[in-house]
């Protein structure tokens, strides 16, 4: 059975950068290297993994991943730091919590 990653990696700008692989030790090593130059995380290495998921269904890790490329910056760290009670908090009403930006 064919396995998918959807993962989230910090750059050294401390942006996140959200993919998907369906080989993530080599995703991971190809961001590292700098395989390609236009690639969002060729100028911003050294890059980090923090988080990744494992997915049977293509078509779900890729509905995660445009999922989570939608979400603000806090519900990331959330999700990156298991921190459920602020992923349900940030969920619930964006217009109530603005734009602020935690780091």
């Amino acid at each position: 059975m064919k396995q998918y990653y959807v993962y989230i990696v910090k750059c050294n700008d401390e942006s996140f950068y959200i993919g998907i692989t369906n080989n993530l030790e080599r995703r991971i090593y190809e961001h590292s290297i700098g395989l390609k130059e236009d690639c969002y995380t060729f100028k911003r290495r050294p890059i980090t993994l923090k988080w990744f998921e494992v997915f049977t269904e293509p078509n779900q890790a890729i509905a995660i991943e445009k999922q989570l490329k939608g979400w603000s910056r806090r519900k990331k760290i959330a999700l990156i730091e298991e921190n459920w009670d602020k992923l349900i908090e940030y969920s619930k009403n964006y217009t109530q919590f603005g734009k602020n930006i935690e780091k």
